[in-house]
């Protein structure tokens, strides 16, 4: 994806941050915890927090909180539900905090929208010495037959690359670390997988991939297609057609420690 796609598709959000609040889930927290467990204390940045999934998690397993997102709807839905964090406009690139203010940087869903050039020594400038940087996603386990046949159906726009366990794996590998000069101020990458589920009907999973932004940048008569072929897929499912399910998902987490 070249870089004014990148900003287009980053930038999609603000349109459907209610949409985002209602219908994203949040993180394993074995997942957060194994991220954080090296750092030097509990000072952590929520980067790219969008409307604050990752930070309810985060304060959930007991961590001092601040968020920085760059959308104001974003941001605006993040403060109504979590009133009592310290959340700023910011971006990864320009971070408004001081100098060895945090012991972790975690980003949910969101480090890949990063421009890491400039990132990458900004998020080090913020870290400790020995702090952590971790990338956090959800993906949908496709080892599960209809999470499978759901990836097939739904296009890459809903359910890309990144978004199974290999996919994530391979793509993570070294796309999302500090570059340009950022890179030598952190150690080898370690990679992790978490169990996860998120509680959904056939309307409420239509929902929720209809936030994704391959899926909000679509034109709209292509994204409707798209998104009947989900629905005609999700009821023709014994998994999915009636009532409530779990979604199988795991946590995936990139994580680097800040020399």
């Amino acid at each position: 994806m070249g870089r004014d796609e990148r900003l287009r598709h980053a930038s999609s959000f603000g349109a459907a941050a209610t949409a985002y609040a209602a219908h994203r889930p949040d993180y394993a927290q074995a997942a957060v915890r194994w991220a954080l467990e090296p750092a030097p204390g509990l000072r952590v940045l929520d980067l790219g927090a969008g409307t604050g999934k990752l930070t309810a998690t985060l304060l959930a397993v007991g961590a001092d909180v601040t968020a920085v997102e760059p959308d104001p709807a974003m941001l605006t839905e993040l403060r109504r539900a979590l009133p009592d964090v310290g959340a700023l406009p910011g971006s990864a690139e320009a971070i408004p905090l001081p100098d060895a203010s945090v012991d972790a940087v975690l980003a949910g869903n969101a480090m890949h929208w990063f421009d890491m050039a400039v990132a990458g020594p900004e998020i080090a400038r913020v870290l400790a010495p020995g702090g952590i940087l971790a990338g956090l996603w959800n993906v949908m386990d496709d080892r599960v037959d209809w999470v499978a046949g759901l990836a097939r159906v739904s296009g890459s726009a809903a359910i890309g690359p990144r978004d199974t366990p290999a996919g994530w794996r391979a793509e993570t590998a070294d796309a999302y670390l500090p570059k340009t000069g950022g890179a030598a101020r952190f150690d080898s990458p370690e990679q992790a997988e978490f169990p996860h589920g998120q509680r959904r009907t056939a309307d409420s999973l239509v929902a929720t991939l209809a936030t994704r932004a391959g899926m909000l940048v679509m034109p709209e008569q292509e994204q409707q297609a798209t998104l009947g072929r989900i629905r005609a897929f999700l009821a023709s499912r014994p998994e999915t057609a009636d009532g409530e399910f779990t979604l199988p998902m795991l946590t995936c987490v990139l994580r680097v420690r800040r020399r």
